[in-house]
């Protein structure tokens, strides 16, 4: 099966109107973030902090979905649905540009025109400081990028959003005070509750660490650039919670599906999808895990640059 006729198969599986099971799934997020934080957190705090951390990947992979179009045609309404930071950390219009950016497949994993690749020039990788060379060592393996990721990431992304900003990017500084904005209700809340402020703030570090499991090895290095992107056929929790965006070939080729077609689509393709990306796939995350716990993937110095330039 080719290319050409995966396209055509992915017409049935568009939306025709109002997702209305995205949206009562955004609502129930909400919801049971808002539950946690007045009904279990007088019970168990650490408890209170596991479902949060659930709610928080929840809500991230939900936000995924909205700026790909989804529950509603409408973009506003889309970006207003999501305009509460339960991770606290992104805002929601950076995480919009800088995904679809990184949609751009030819540039995927390129170091420089790919905001979410892991790879370093490796012209740059020699000059590194050793300290830092060994920290970028340790997030290439899945236990490092679980603990490190999202504190290395953020760190990152924020330095370079300052630098752009100061030079006179003003879209990233109106994202930067809309991010505020939104902060500000859902710091409220959290206060209200009988949650500590530093529980809220792990609860959301370990949601972007779950998220962080998705995205370890999303993509890889090749010289075909659909060859780069990987399907872990999995339909277990974490399947659920990254809204079966583990199946990230479909998703890539085919971005305006919504999470919950994309099993469909792939089953019906699954030989040509398979094809596309060169067989890059692995059966589900306990594979994964086994094989890259606490072993590296890919090298952190891109293997194959500057073949993409």
């Amino acid at each position: 099966m080719s290319e050409q006729s995966c396209e055509i198969q992915s017409a049935g599986c568009m939306p025709r109107g109002v997702e209305w099971g995205t949206l009562a799934l955004i609502i129930g997020c909400y919801g049971g973030w808002l539950a946690v934080l007045f009904l279990l957190a007088p019970l168990s705090v650490p408890l209170a902090i596991l479902c949060l951390s659930l709610f928080c990947a929840l809500h991230s992979s939900l936000t995924h979905e909205a700026l790909h179009g989804h529950p509603f045609r409408s973009r506003w309404i889309n970006e207003a649905l999501m305009f509460l930071p339960l991770t606290l950390m992104i805002p929601y219009g950076r995480f919009r540009d800088t995904h679809l950016a990184h949609h751009q497949d030819e540039r995927l994993t390129d170091p420089y025109d790919d905001p979410e690749s892991n790879f370093q020039d490796p012209g740059a990788w020699q000059k590194m400081p050793a300290w830092r060379r060994a920290i970028l060592e340790v997030n290439n393996t899945l236990l490092g990028r679980i603990v490190l990721g999202p504190l290395l990431g953020q760190i990152c992304f924020m330095a370079d959003d300052w630098r752009q900003a100061r030079a006179g990017n003003h879209a990233i500084r109106r994202d930067w005070v809309l991010h505020a904005l939104g902060l500000v209700p859902v710091i409220w809340i959290a206060q209200a509750s009988p949650l500590p402020l530093w529980a809220l703030l792990l609860a959301a570090y370990i949601g972007l660490a779950l998220i962080k499991i998705r995205t370890f090895l999303e993509h890889r290095a090749h010289e075909e650039c659909h060859n780069r992107t990987v399907v872990i056929e999995d339909r277990g929790p974490l399947a659920w919670l990254f809204l079966n965006n583990n199946l990230h070939i479909v998703h890539h080729k085919h971005p305006g599906v919504p999470w919950y077609a994309l099993p469909r689509l792939y089953r019906q393709n699954r030989a040509a999808f398979l094809a596309v990306n060169g067989g890059y796939r692995y059966s589900s995350y306990r594979e994964v895990f086994g094989k890259y716990f606490l072993r590296r993937k890919d090298p952190v110095p891109h293997p194959l640059w500057p073949f993409q330039r």
